[in-house]
């Protein structure tokens, strides 16, 4: 089977706190949908495991918000953006 390759995005606070703005993200077989690649990552520990624990956390997949269970594709641009909090 052939390893899909995305792009993810990390915005604002969870940006900062991962200290990066993205990556590329080779998925192994059987990451399909939206919440398994926010487990894979989530998966690394340390900083990361922030995904896992943010409550609200919305993403979008090729700039189209998205639900956990949507399929993700080779080549796809999947983003990860935190609860906004305001004052």
């Amino acid at each position: 089977m052939t390893h899909k390759t995305i792009k993810v995005l990390y915005f604002a606070a969870l940006r900062e706190a991962l200290g990066t703005p993205g990556e590329t993200v080779e998925l192994p077989d059987g990451c399909t949908t939206l919440a398994n690649v926010r487990s894979l990552i989530a998966g690394r520990g340390g900083d990361w495991d922030k995904l896992a624990q943010m409550k609200n956390l919305r993403a979008a997949i090729n700039q189209r918000m998205a639900d956990p269970g949507a399929t993700v594709a080779d080549g796809d641009e999947v983003a990860f953006f935190p609860p906004v909090t305001g004052g």
